[in-house]
């Protein structure tokens, strides 16, 4: 028998973590949100910081602006968010539409201009959005790329507390945003418009949450509508019956106001993100949907521009009941037939008798639907092909548009939203010429008789312009993404997606698979092997020698759920990234390439 106490357990011991020194937050553009002071990592110390490399632009960046919000509001003393702006378009690195952007989409802490991409190539960021966690000496400890990662970014943040707390190295206190000062307009970063039965405007006053009705003037406000109800509505369509369905996106929605009694009814939507292996068709009200961002009534259905899954998605009134329509939720420009067809963040739309008209904005494209289903496109080229060109459609460029409008003649006006221009397609003649330019991002154009009414989004009213008979004369740009291609070396390429689940987490399995890889290339030549769809991270490729240069298309899911034998019914997360990586293919160059989705690569 032994009377001695039990020695103690000791006490846990931290994670152990790589230590990779953060490196200086820089960019040109300067900062914002913070009362004209210029920040720097020292300033930061001892804080939880959270770096989030974004462009506004992107509806998955939005997405995780969102997801964001509760982990800022919930650990406000602790935790700085800092918004590194890394721009895909040439228009994202003008500092005023960063500023535009900013109170758009209510940034509520430090945001860094970077136009020249000095930081994100200092932390190696290959996609939009890219999370950086930063531990309160100033060490890199996780990466993340994509949505999702909201939860596994807390739990890690909750673990940092705790750990420096103890080691008297957290600082707790508030952080150094300050909120810029409000300005009085009658509309705020208005997103699009229609033309009610009186004459009257119908506008969606995006960032303050709500419509407003204009009177024919376009300038005279009548009515605000919906405070409380919407969350940074979008698109506006007028329905056969004289209602007028909304895209309510922030809340992944759409509802119905009827201007003849003034009620508002949600017709589709759970109010939850869509995310991969979510039901894709049903009862309207019982399934998910993502950012809506435009609708449109065409063959007896409301089409919707479903931009954070890239497709077209249809409600059937007399059914009650959504399912997709054209895309297969990869991002980019193929056509053909609609199930097949790839789309990237479609933002517009409007109908004509025999097509769609679509304005996809991250290919910088107008494309159309025809009554067989078969996916067209008249001007856009890729991802990262971008400019102000006018003449042939098939070597024209327009910069994210977000907005087309059918004319009489069965011409279409593009809202050129990034070249601050109204641009036209003529089918019959397969040109594209300029109507107007000097527009603060229209997103949105409304016809009225002879004249046209633009959404100057940025401008924060609508201007009437009365149709050119001749087209504006522009000079003629084109521009490519300012991202560097990574060089690859030819033939055998080892693609690994690093994805390290949550700490108390572990990958879901209990229903087979719980990851996803899906590779394929521009052109489709690059790759002689390797492409398709998979369940593992890694994959091998086999890069083509004879193509010097193209773009690899990367698709990555993974759902970890908490690992608690005792609990029944475990909370689990979706994680997913797609990657559009340009690349130069040369001899002696890597020969792996990692793509970080969450942890950091060993």
């Amino acid at each position: 028998m032994n009377d001695a106490a039990p020695a103690p357990t000791p006490a846990p011991e931290p994670r152990r973590r790589a230590r990779v020194r953060a490196p200086e937050l820089i960019g040109r553009g300067g900062w914002l949100n913070t009362g004209g002071k210029e920040l720097t990592l020292a300033d930061l110390r001892g804080k939880c910081v959270v770096v989030d490399f974004w462009t506004f632009c992107c509806i998955n960046c939005l997405h995780v602006l969102d997801e964001l919000r509760d982990l800022e509001e919930k650990h406000r003393d602790t935790v700085v968010i800092v918004g590194v702006h890394s721009p895909k378009f040439v228009h994202e690195a003008d500092h005023q539409a960063v500023v535009d952007a900013v109170e758009r989409y209510e940034v509520h802490h430090p945001v860094l201009d970077d136009p020249e991409l000095a930081t994100w190539k200092q932390y190696a960021v290959r996609a939009w959005p890219t999370l950086v966690v930063i531990d309160p000496e100033g060490y890199v400890v996780a990466q993340h790329a994509g949505e999702g990662h909201a939860d596994a970014i807390r739990r890690l943040v909750e673990e940092l507390e705790a750990e420096h707390e103890a080691k008297g190295t957290l600082r707790r206190g508030d952080g150094p945003y300050v909120p810029p000062e409000p300005v009085a307009t009658d509309l705020r970063f208005p997103g699009k418009a229609v033309l009610l039965a009186d004459g009257n405007f119908l506008v969606s006053d995006t960032t303050r949450h709500q419509l407003v009705e204009l009177a024919a003037d376009g300038e005279t406000v009548v009515r605000r509508i919906g405070e409380g109800e919407f969350r940074e509505p979008q698109g506006l369509a007028l329905l056969p019956d004289g209602k007028v369905v909304v895209a309510d996106t922030v809340h992944h929605a759409l509802r119905t106001y009827d201007p003849a009694t003034g009620l508002m009814e949600r017709i589709a939507g759970t109010g939850k993100q869509w995310w991969q292996g979510s039901p894709t068709s049903g009862p309207a009200l019982d399934v998910d949907l993502s950012s809506p961002w435009d609708v449109a009534w065409w063959q007896g259905k409301v089409w919707i521009a479903m931009a954070g899954v890239h497709q077209l998605w249809t409600y059937d009134p007399e059914t009650g009941t959504v399912q997709v329509a054209a895309g297969t939720t990869n991002e980019g420009l193929v056509d053909g037939p609609a199930a097949e067809a790839w789309f990237a963040q479609p933002s517009g739309l409007t109908a004509t008798e025999d097509r769609l008209w679509i304005a996809d904005s991250e290919t910088s494209a107008l494309r159309w639907i025809d009554t067989d289903g078969v996916v067209h496109t008249a001007v856009g080229t890729g991802l990262f092909d971008f400019g102000h060109r006018d003449g042939a459609a098939d070597q024209a460029l327009l910069q994210h548009p977000l907005g087309v409008t059918a004319l009489p003649d069965g011409s279409v006006a593009i809202s050129d939203t990034y070249n601050h221009a109204l641009r036209r397609f003529d089918p019959e003649t397969g040109e594209v010429t300029t109507l107007a330019t000097d527009l603060r991002e229209p997103s949105d154009a409304v016809l009225v008789g002879d004249e046209i009414v633009v959404v100057e989004s940025a401008r924060h009213r609508l201007t009437r312009l009365r149709l050119p008979e001749e087209a504006v004369q522009v000079e003629a740009v084109a521009h490519r993404t300012q991202r560097e291609a990574t060089e690859v070396a030819p033939g055998r390429l080892r693609l690994d997606v690093v994805f390290q689940a949550p700490k108390g987490q572990k990958l879901d399995e209990r229903y087979g698979p719980s990851t996803r890889l899906l590779v394929s290339s521009t052109p489709p030549e690059l790759l002689l092997g390797g492409e398709g769809t998979g369940t593992d991270l890694f994959r091998e490729l086999d890069l083509n020698p004879e193509i010097t240069e193209g773009v690899l298309h990367v698709s990555a899911m993974a759902a970890s759920c908490d690992d608690d034998p005792a609990n029944e019914y475990p909370a689990c997360h979706v994680h997913q990234q797609d990657w559009g990586v340009p690349v130069k293919v040369t001899d002696g160059s890597a020969t792996r390439l990692p793509l970080i989705l969450a942890g950091m690569d060993a």
